[in-house]
């Protein structure tokens, strides 16, 4: 195994495109276990940790980009009010070591339906900021972005620099199932967030399905009911009946494996759960913004 160490982005981009089987490495906190284990074996390490621009952030007017190595510790520490959910689930990302190494670069290059990023960053909405010495740089969107189990729509010569997601515009919230209270792969893992400049509902789904998923017909579903009830203006609570429809559908969203860490059947009714309790939550934080202050029911 060789070990290629660019100290620029250039560098990086001519080293992967010369070696586009190279397996980049930054916090390495997915790629050194599978390496530990001797499930993967690859001919080329790509270390990307001197190049500096990757741990840097940008606040913009609607979006933060988010360098791809940015540590999940820097999310929760400084991002907290523009990313909520994903500093939410930054904060049930394994030991406070692996916070202080692992980014949000790492989860979508291993693409692993459990990577605890990926329900925050499709409810939220991002885009991928990808690149190749011989293409330049593209945008895939993250509905676009995961193709199969463990596969993304990376060509084999393109690198991850950044990921641009959307402010946070209403509030948001994360929720996570897992064997025990840290270092665990999750069950199943649920995103949500409000966008009432849109008058819309995101979802995520992870460790549910062979990639993480929204629930696109909940969505709908919700987006619907609450217009046609005027909720995003009386600021009323939403009814046990439309939270219970909506949780089924995102439940019906899933299409989950049994393995060890639980059945399929668990992971559709946590899903559920998860579902119902975050839409409360998140519901119950936007009637109580000044804005529906007063004449709430």
């Amino acid at each position: 195994m060789d070990f290629l160490r660019p100290a620029s982005w250039e560098e990086a981009l001519a080293a992967k495109a010369e070696h586009p089987t190279a397996v980049p490495i930054a916090g390495g906190t997915d790629v050194m276990v599978e390496i530990n284990f001797d499930h993967r074996r690859p001919e080329y390490l790509l270390d990307l940790n001197r190049i500096g621009d990757l741990t840097e952030w940008e606040t913009g007017e609607d979006t933060v980009r988010l360098g791809a190595s940015v540590p999940y510790t820097g999310i929760m520490e400084h991002l907290r009010a523009e990313l909520p959910g994903l500093a939410l689930a930054s904060h049930t990302v394994a030991s406070p070591q692996i916070r202080n190494r692992g980014g949000v670069g790492g989860n979508l290059g291993t693409a692993s339906p459990a990577g605890d990023a990926h329900p925050a960053l499709l409810a939220a909405g991002a885009d991928v900021e990808v690149e190749s010495a011989a293409r330049g740089t593209r945008l895939i969107p993250i509905d676009e972005f995961y193709t199969g189990v463990k596969r993304n729509a990376l060509q084999p010569d393109e690198l991850i620099r950044a990921v641009h997601i959307k402010k946070a515009d209403g509030p948001q919230q994360y929720s996570k199932v897992g064997t025990r209270n840290a270092m665990v792969i999750a069950v199943c893992a649920f995103g949500l967030a409000l966008h009432p400049e849109t008058r819309t509902v995101r979802t995520g789904i992870g460790s549910a399905a062979p990639t993480p998923v929204r629930a696109k017909a909940a969505e709908e579903f919700l987006n619907a009911a609450l217009e046609e009830g005027g909720f995003w203006d009386n600021g009323k609570i939403i009814t046990p009946s439309v939270a219970k429809q909506f949780a089924d559908l995102c439940s019906a969203a899933c299409n989950p494996i049994d393995d060890v860490r639980g059945t399929a059947s668990y992971r559709r009714h946590a899903v559920g759960v998860m579902a119902r309790r975050t839409l409360t939550w998140t519901w119950e934080s936007y009637r109580g913004t000044a804005a529906h202050s007063e004449g709430v029911a």
